[in-house]
């Protein structure tokens, strides 16, 4: 079968896509960046597109054609500046199923998510209830399916953020520590989707993905701390209140384009835990990896230690420079004159005083620009450039800079690393 996938590339439609082709299946999958997919994924057929674009019926026409089935793995946490949770997860899904009917689809699969528990105000669930409700009503072959928290050897997002909290060096500090916790592998959920594909389920089928362990949050962040083989620590509850600066902090990140697992919505959804509807008539019959069989099965590594401690740290980098830039530009700002004085023995007063201005604003750009993510690769290279600008003018100048027992010029050297391993972990998947 031709088969069309949203979200191809992320943590569970990259999982369902390889699924599908190691069944002799066609893939065809949707990106921003085909080029770096094509690369990563060579089995694939990519087509260039943006869901948040596609809200009309004829942006459909294209991709769909020739394919009988779409999978629709594709979704985000909550706006900001990349993303737009209506356009993505509402108007681009209308769209989609009047074109499937127009196109003669066989078959959607949507991944959605429980919509009527904590947080189901949130525009993150609102988005993909209409979704769900639209498709349902659409009269359309459809299958909906909706994992708890989703476990497997990568990680991403919230399944991100558990690893971080487990390897938190002294304690675990932790918001709603009792919530329950279902979750799922991303094997079982691929295995799903391909039973939907080859006709399993009947058409309207809405099934809640989920193994029969209910664990608390403490359980679960405790089970990937061992599976990192690192030694026990206590646990620390933090009220929700005492939490709230963090949220804030993330949800202005997203705003600026970063997807922290820390945001409001994400707070709002774990108040209640992650439980499906627990149903009978909701669930598969068949029994699904737990937790503890999933990690056992995917044995950790040194890297993924790495990976747990930098995912925290990550944040604090970026913060860390951008204060850094911005505050090197202010302060000379500050007393211009005193601040040119280096430059004085090469120029006159005047241009000492607009080169010190400019390299002022200079440096206050790029500690801006860091902190907005599409801007933040260009920013950090714009930083390494700048700062061996300096070293080397600065060399040329004044040499004696490099004895100088505050070190002006040597102490540049850290920051010169820290913008490099920075650069190191920037990708986000």
């Amino acid at each position: 079968m031709n088969i069309l996938i949203l979200g191809a590339t992320g943590f569970i439609g990259s999982a369902v896509a390889a699924r599908l082709h190691a069944e002799g299946h066609l893939v065809t999958g949707l990106a921003r960046n085909p080029g770096r997919a094509r690369i990563k994924y060579p089995s694939i057929t990519w087509i260039k597109a943006d869901l948040a674009t596609m809200t009309d019926p004829s942006n459909w026409q294209v991709p769909l054609s020739g394919h009988q089935a779409v999978i629709n793995c594709a979704g985000a946490l909550q706006d900001g500046l990349s993303d737009d949770l209506a356009a993505t997860q509402e108007r681009a899904m209308h769209a989609l199923y009047v074109a499937a009917k127009q196109s003669a689809i066989d078959l959607i699969v949507q991944i959605s998510a429980r919509t009527d528990g904590g947080g189901k105000e949130q525009p993150f669930l609102t988005t993909k209830r209409n979704a769900d409700e639209a498709l349902a009503a659409s009269g359309l072959n459809h299958v909906i399916l909706r994992p708890a928290l989703v476990l497997g050897r990568n990680a991403h997002g919230g399944t991100a953020l558990l690893r971080a909290l487990a390897a938190m060096p002294f304690a675990f500090p932790l918001i709603h520590a009792q919530s329950p916790m279902e979750t799922i592998s991303v094997d079982d959920v691929a295995a799903a989707v391909s039973k939907a594909i080859a006709g399993q389920f009947p058409s309207g089928a809405d099934i809640d993905l989920a193994n029969d362990d209910v664990l608390t949050l403490r359980e679960l962040v405790t089970l990937h701390r061992n599976w990192l083989g690192l030694a026990p620590v206590p646990v620390v509850a933090i009220p929700a209140g005492l939490a709230r600066p963090v949220t804030w902090a993330a949800d202005i990140a997203g705003r600026l384009g970063w997807r922290s697992p820390l945001r409001s919505t994400a707070m709002a959804v774990m108040s209640e835990g992650v439980l499906s509807r627990r149903s009978a008539q909701h669930r598969l019959s068949q029994r699904l990896t737990t937790a503890a069989e999933i990690l056992d099965a995917n044995p950790s590594g040194i890297q993924d230690v790495w990976s747990a401690r930098l995912y925290l740290l990550k944040p604090l980098m970026i913060a860390g420079l951008a204060l850094f830039w911005i505050v090197s530009g202010i302060v000379p700002i500050l007393a211009p004159i005193t601040a040119s004085r280096h430059f004085l023995p090469f120029m006159s007063q005047d241009m000492a005083t607009t080169l010190t201005i400019a390299t002022c604003f200079i440096d206050m750009a790029l500690g801006v620009l860091i902190l907005v993510r599409p801007f933040a690769r260009t920013a950090l290279y714009g930083m390494l450039a700048v700062t061996l600008a300096y070293l080397a003018g600065g060399t040329l100048l004044e040499p004696s800079l490099w004895l100088d027992p505050l070190g002006p010029l040597v102490k540049v050297l850290p920051s010169i690393l820290l913008t490099v391993a920075t650069l190191a972990v920037l990708e986000e998947r």
